[in-house]
């Protein structure tokens, strides 16, 4: 896989564990504003996505007002409802030093908007490693292309020498949407029978063993 000099990663249940947490903030958003309480398996499904698509989703007959309401309190459970900060997956640091040494190119293709990923990305102080960054407000949400369309023409990357890495089918369907090639990770929110349709160079169950699929080493 020595071809790619390029990855650009999901971040929530990808790089950052995330999922538990989307999944309560919105379901006690959906209770507080009065909108029927999704299942945690159709939350799990729309991590990714833009917040319209969320709404789309899980709220169909929602009207304006109950978005607003539903958008304004999800951010407040989110953010306010529980300060303890979300968790990396282990190793995710030194992975992305280890890449960065290695001199692949590094980005970010998210569902978040750009102010919520400033902010995590403050947090855990990873944006030194990244060259680029896409959100979902600044472009379709996934599974279009636009996102991967994007970031590759504004940096001249060849798209068949970039590589994403996602845990969703919606990270993968972008990725052959855009004609690049994907790995899939299955301990994030969607399991491994939801990526395997999408054919991915592989399915990995720990973020660690992309070291061992490029043929590099993390140093200990």
């Amino acid at each position: 896989m020595n071809q790619f000099n390029t990855i650009i990663f999901d971040w929530d249940g990808t790089l950052m564990d995330s999922a538990g947490r989307i999944v309560s903030a919105m379901k006690t958003s959906a209770l507080n504003v009065g909108l029927p309480v999704p299942e945690d398996e159709a939350i799990r499904h729309i991590i990714g996505l833009s917040m319209d698509e969320v709404f789309n989703q899980l709220f169909p007959g929602a009207d304006e007002a109950s978005r607003t309401k539903l958008f304004e309190e999800y951010r407040f459970q989110y953010i306010e409802g529980d300060t303890t900060p979300t968790p990396l997956f282990e190793g995710v640091e030194l992975l992305l030093q280890s890449l960065q040494e290695q001199s692949f190119n590094l980005a970010v293709a998210t569902g978040k908007a750009r102010k919520g990923l400033l902010r995590v990305m403050g947090e855990t102080k990873l944006e030194r490693y990244f060259v680029d960054s896409i959100c979902a407000d600044e472009a379709e949400s996934k599974p279009s292309p636009q996102m991967l369309n994007i970031i590759t023409e504004r940096n001249g990357w060849q798209k068949q020498q970039c590589l994403m890495i996602g845990d969703t089918s919606h990270d993968l369907q972008m990725a052959a949407n855009a004609g690049i090639a994907s790995i899939g990770v299955s301990y994030g929110a969607h399991p491994i029978d939801k990526l395997s349709p999408l054919k991915p160079l592989h399915i990995l169950d720990d973020i660690n063993h992309l070291t061992d699929v490029l043929s590099l080493r993390v140093p200990a």
